[in-house]
């Protein structure tokens, strides 16, 4: 009887050492011992040229390399879980330092130093790092004010683009899953002329430069170039909004969706044939842009390629093949003749066309998943966002890494960059919009709540520098656009 009752006793020890064994993150020197073992076993098994000794040595270094990558990667967890514990701990923080009403010298000396510390232990940890990679996580000492001015309701399905004219008067224009692409008054939310030339879902709409002429792309494998002619309304007063921070957020229910309707965009004239129709692409057009100076217009597809076209002749000029999957984008550069094609096959390219005998291309890969755009700043910059949760600031320069990586918690989709501020605006696919400068740093993020901000996803983004009123629009699939009031700090702005 003791024989048997200690037996069951040490079984039920060992089993709960099995138990506690493969739940540990971390492996005993026991299982190594046994996983080295196993390894020879195996490798004894197989036919072999090397000497015995050769192969111990080899695998003796095979596992130096695999414990030293267990003990960064065990190290990387660690210092996640620091960061989100000094994350929350700095959110509290800021909440008593606003309760308590401490002047802005106490405020910017406490979330510095906490900054400072948290800056030190990246650089300790990711010293070997060639490239700068800045997180989501990062804190400003400031906040900047976001404010909602007006909503633009018409529509009758989701938004996918939106644009601002770059003549007078200036309008917003935005390109919807209806078939229809409508332009708006921006003081008074008011539809102005309605396109419906299209028999697809419009994809996206651009201004050209210097003319009252749209160009639109769609799902019927075209892309329309259109002219308007606009008087603006007479401007209402609005009525007041209450400021809210860009970090202020509430819950909501679809419920207070639009129902699509709105003011109404049956009562303004309709647009119902282009001027003129490019048609070479085999499918869905999906993004359509004007190159500088508004005579060439370029086109992405998902037949894979992005044409490039005479506007006065609606001749193809190039057929720019090379992407291995359907194209999401292209952009067009403000001051030069580059052009930028995003893909599905997680690559974007860039066209040079400044010389006219021959154009080069550049292949960027940095991204795991779709990219989803890739947009121009001022200089040799280029911002591209994906599927796969980061947005990149690109050196034309250098393609080898990126000079700066922001990674979020959702798939970024069309994203524009504020030239002025050298700011970037993320849309995303869980209803929010982040605001980053072109170096990585958080900004702020535009409020969502039951009366303010998108109720589904955020498909896309334009800012409008000169304008007095909204200086950032946002359109989405809960069948609206919204005009905001961007107001960043000259602290941020500075950084």
């Amino acid at each position: 009887m003791p024989i048997e009752s200690g037996s069951c006793a040490s079984a039920r020890q060992a089993k709960q050492k099995r138990k506690s064994h493969s739940l540990s993150i971390r492996r005993t020197n026991s299982s190594e011992q046994e996983r080295a073992g196993l390894q020879r076993d195996m490798l004894e098994g197989q036919d072999s040229k090397l000497p015995s000794s050769v192969r111990n040595t080899l695998l003796e270094l095979f596992g130096q390399i695999e414990r030293e990558f267990e003990n960064l990667y065990i190290e990387n967890l660690e210092l996640r879980r620091e960061i989100d514990t000094l994350n929350e701990r700095l959110a509290a923080e800021g909440q008593t330092i606003d309760g308590a009403e401490l002047s802005k010298g106490q405020l910017k000396t406490k979330a510095s130093h906490s900054t400072s510390q948290l800056s030190q232990k990246l650089k300790t940890t990711y010293k070997a790092s060639t490239s700068k990679i800045v997180s989501s996580f990062k804190t400003t000492t400031s906040r900047a004010i976001c404010q909602l001015v007006k909503e633009y309701v018409g529509h009758r399905d989701g938004i996918w683009d939106v644009s601002v004219a770059k003549t007078q008067p200036v309008v917003l224009g935005t390109a919807s899953a209806d078939h229809t692409a409508l332009l708006w008054s921006i003081e008074t939310g008011k539809s102005l002329v309605k396109y419906a030339g299209h028999v697809g879902s419009v994809n996206s709409i651009k201004f050209h430069p210097t003319e009252q002429v749209a160009l639109t792309a769609s799902g019927d494998q075209t892309a329309h170039i259109w002219r308007y002619i606009v008087q603006l309304p007479t401007p209402q007063p609005t009525a007041d909004c209450s400021q809210v921070s860009g970090e202020d957020e509430y819950e909501f229910s679809d419920k207070d969706e639009p129902d699509g309707d709105g003011d109404g965009s049956s009562d303004c004239p309709t647009i119902r044939a282009p001027l003129t129709s490019l048609k070479s692409h085999q499918g869905v057009v999906i993004a359509a842009d004007w190159l500088v100076g508004g005579k060439q217009a370029v086109t992405a597809s998902w037949d894979r390629t992005a044409n490039l076209y005479d506007v006065e002749t609606s001749e193809l000029v190039h057929s720019l093949t090379g992407h291995d999957q359907e194209l999401t984008h292209c952009c067009t550069h403000p001051t030069q003749r580059l052009v930028v094609t995003s893909s599905r096959d997680t690559t974007f390219r860039l066209w040079d066309f400044r010389d006219p005998s021959i154009h080069s291309v550049n292949v960027f890969q940095g991204h795991t998943d779709t990219v989803t755009s890739a947009v121009f700043t001022v200089g040799d910059n280029v911002v591209s966002g994906s599927d796969d949760r980061t947005v990149k600031v690109w050196d034309l320069k250098n393609m080898r890494s990126p000079i700066a990586t922001i990674r979020t918690d959702s798939a970024v989709n069309r994203i524009n960059v504020c030239v002025g501020q050298r700011i970037i605006a993320l849309p995303h696919d869980n209803r929010q919009v982040r605001l980053f400068d072109m170096s990585g740093v958080r900004l702020a993020r535009l409020p969502r709540s039951n009366r303010q901000g998108h109720r589904r996803m955020v498909c896309c983004s334009a800012w409008s520098e000169d304008h007095p009123i909204c200086n950032l629009f946002t359109c989405g699939f809960d069948r609206q656009a919204i005009g905001w009031n961007i107001n960043i700090p000259a602290l941020l702005q500075e950084k």
